[in-house]
């Protein structure tokens, strides 16, 4: 039995250091760690709650609105909507059958926008927290709650922009119609590269304003390419698993299939944008190769990326500016395992 452990361990000692020297599996490894310390499922969960709460409502009003603006042209209405909605790849169908204007009183409409703001603010809130959280920004650099608030706003705007952009982006092939099917066809091509330039834009000022940490600009220019290009990955995979597999379920499953779709969609895109911000703090800190079996257990070696990593974590729990964090490290594992073995034995050999 020992055999076997001790041939285990070396097949794992010998993996681990072909990790740490190669960046391209050491890199992608550390970054997936980081998003495991810092929680990340339930960091993008909390993102999809508030936005899954914010979108329904959001495409309500966003339909009214347009119901009153544009009452004497509602084939540009119908237009304007089904651009919007074939953004949500994977439910757009649905949610063009079934949301409506509002009607009647002034109160729904009134409701839908408190529900609306309410969702919008916190997904935006829940963002600037994961992006906080994976910077290890110290509680007492965080932005307070009225900042919080008021940085959520400018974020929205940004955010809302861009959704127009990539809606007039996405409406070139329609457009392009009017002058012939090649014509249609060109701009079909060119609109996925442009929307993800936009989106790279879009991410890259968004990823500026998320964390209250003073980082570069420069060192957040790969976490952008990859929420960019991520994003758009997943509209069109969602395309694409739509119309190959997905044929007649949503029919099937109404309402029950639109709600699941529409909170995977959410959370795919919150898991994008959460793991491109980890992307960026692993890079800008250097925080890899960690060691391949850190997060599992107490008797590994740490390498300096672990101890930055976790020192980083403890000083992230400072709650005021005159509290002191100090971290330090004990003997490794397979130090203190040695030294547990010398007192078990009653002392070193002679």
């Amino acid at each position: 039995m020992r055999a076997k452990r001790e041939v285990a361990g070396r097949a794992v000692d010998a993996v681990d250091a072909y990790q740490r020297r190669h960046r391209w599996l050491g890199f992608p490894l550390a970054v997936a760690y980081k998003f495991g310390d810092d929680q990340g499922p339930y960091l993008t969960a909390l993102i999809t709650y508030y936005g899954f709460l914010s979108l329904f409502p959001l495409l309500l009003l966003l339909v009214t609105i347009l119901g009153f603006v544009l009452q004497g042209d509602p084939e540009l209405r119908d237009k304007l909507v089904n651009s919007t909605l074939s953004e949500l790849p994977i439910v757009g169908t649905q949610l063009r059958q079934n949301v409506h204007a509002l009607k009647g009183s002034g109160v729904g409409l009134a409701v839908g926008i408190l529900v609306t703001i309410y969702g919008c603010l916190g997904a935006a809130g829940a963002a600037q927290n994961a992006f906080n959280r994976a910077w290890a920004v110290p509680r007492n650099s965080r932005p307070n709650p009225i900042s919080l608030r008021l940085r959520s706003l400018v974020l929205l705007l940004v955010l809302g922009a861009g959704v127009l952009i990539t809606t007039a982006l996405s409406g070139l092939p329609a457009g392009g119609d009017a002058f012939g099917a090649s014509m249609g066809t060109w701009l079909s091509v060119l609109a996925i590269p442009l929307a993800t330039l936009v989106n790279i834009g879009l991410f890259l000022l968004a990823f500026r304003l998320l964390t209250a940490r003073e980082v570069p600009t420069r060192q957040l220019r790969i976490g952008a390419i990859v929420a960019g290009i991520g994003w758009e990955l997943v509209q069109l995979l969602g395309t694409y698993f739509v119309a190959h597999a997905l044929k007649g379920a949503p029919e099937a499953y109404g309402v029950f299939g639109l709600v699941l779709g529409l909170i995977a969609w959410i959370y795919l895109l919150a898991v994008v944008i959460v793991f491109a911000a980890e992307i960026n703090v692993v890079a800008q800190k250097r925080l890899w190769p960690r060691a391949l079996l850190t997060p599992f257990t107490d008797r590994v070696n740490l390498t300096p990326a672990d101890e930055r990593a976790y020192a980083g974590y403890a000083e992230s729990e400072r709650h005021k500016g005159f509290q002191v964090v100090d971290v330090g490290f004990g003997p490794h594992g397979d130090e203190e395992e040695a030294k547990a073995s010398e007192e078990e034995g009653g002392g070193s050999p002679p």
